[in-house]
């Protein structure tokens, strides 16, 4: 994050992280495992610095896309590794499994689940979380999550995932915005039967002080690597759905989710861009090397999600309308990403928005009836 953006965040917040007289005691005597990224941090530490040098006994780490201190690029399959700080062996969750086996979690007490959110249901670290509960449940394993912020939890939208629709972006019948923190999530998780054979994980979380949902809040630290801004982290709801598309979500700039174009939209656009290779963010990006054009986001009023509680589905509409081969706009990935086949069809139908919209209902109510159930911060 840029220092400007660092300057306003909320300094009442107390994340679970950092209340560590509610979780350290219990800690002791215990051989602990931790599922956590770069994002979890004890003031300026990362946790792990932080808890093997209170005396907790760390046996093995376990890390999600982007790796355990979060210097991977996205999408880049990670192998097992010893955290060359620590010496702690180290898991990769996003390489050759997504869910940690018996063998991972042989010796671990308690598990520790740490990492920073986006709030939107194609961001991975929630699948993470479905199989770390799931991996906890099925070995007898105490899951403690150490609850942080939602930033995009001022508004629920998009459609609903409907069944068959299931995948690593997105594997619950829920919108494109959640409005629930991880703590929050987790008991949704268990109590809706959503792990594999209805297992039930037994789990505690450490809930933040002096947060309710909606609470403005910038994040300290860069959640992945391609969500580098404040500005990226709230246009990724909306701006996300283009990775299911010939468009570029502007993966291979400095400025990912917040400019969107390709070069076929050459003469509809004056604004341009070139995707490069950018080790540690994105080594082959879509149009690597193509002058790009279509849409700047960059200083897009950002308020405008959570004044109308809706994402913005105009781009996809206007770009989809000035692409000229439409039958090359969609890709195969799109309807995992919207989690329905209807999407799509819409746009090319030239459905209105609004209409769109209704066709959300009534599963988007529904959802957020229930999510009331397993809030622990006020609306």
């Amino acid at each position: 994050m840029s220092t400007e953006s660092a300057a306003v965040v909320d300094a009442s917040i107390v994340v679970g992280a950092a209340r560590t007289e509610e979780y350290v005691p219990y800690l002791k005597g215990k051989k602990v495992g931790l599922t956590i990224n770069h994002t979890s941090t004890i003031g300026d530490k990362l946790s792990m610095d932080s808890l093997l040098a209170s005396g907790v006994e760390i046996v093995r780490g376990f890390g999600p896309e982007h790796g355990f201190r979060g210097n991977a690029s996205a999408g880049a399959k990670i192998g097992d590794e010893v955290d060359e700080k620590t010496g702690v062996p180290l898991v990769s969750l996003f390489g050759e499994k997504y869910k940690p086996t018996k063998a991972d979690l042989a010796g671990i007490d308690v598990m520790i689940f740490d990492m920073q959110d986006v709030g939107v249901r194609f961001y991975t670290y929630l699948s993470t979380l479905h199989y770390i509960m799931e991996a906890c449940a099925e070995n007898d394993i105490e899951l403690i999550i150490l609850d942080r912020p939602n930033p995009n939890d001022g508004y629920i939208d998009g459609p609903v995932l409907e069944k068959g629709n299931e995948s690593f972006v997105g594997m619950h019948p829920i919108p494109i915005t959640h409005g629930l923190t991880f703590g929050e999530y987790a008991a949704m998780i268990n109590d809706q039967g959503w792990l594999a054979n209805g297992v039930k994980c037994k789990i505690k979380v450490i809930p933040m002080l002096n947060y309710h949902h909606g609470k403005p809040y910038t994040l300290p630290i860069p959640p992945s690597p391609n969500l580098n801004t404040q500005q990226a982290i709230l246009l990724y709801p909306s701006t996300c759905l283009f990775e299911g598309t010939d468009i570029s979500e502007g993966r291979g700039t400095l400025f990912a989710f917040s400019v969107v174009g390709s070069p076929k939209l050459q003469g509809n656009y004056a604004f341009s861009f070139t995707p490069k290779s950018i080790p540690g963010m994105s080594e082959n990006p879509k149009h690597l090397n193509e002058t790009c054009y279509g849409l700047d986001l960059r200083t897009y009023d950002t308020g405008i999600f959570t004044q109308t509680g809706r994402i913005n589905l105009s781009w996809l509409k206007e770009l989809y309308e000035a692409y000229p081969d439409k039958d090359q706009f969609f890709k195969g990935s799109f309807k995992h990403l919207a989690g329905n086949d209807k999407l799509a069809q819409q746009i090319k139908d030239g459905v209105s928005i609004a209409d769109i919209q209704k066709s959300w209902e009534p599963a988007l109510s529904e959802y957020k009836q229930l999510r009331k159930q397993y809030l622990l911060y006020n609306d």
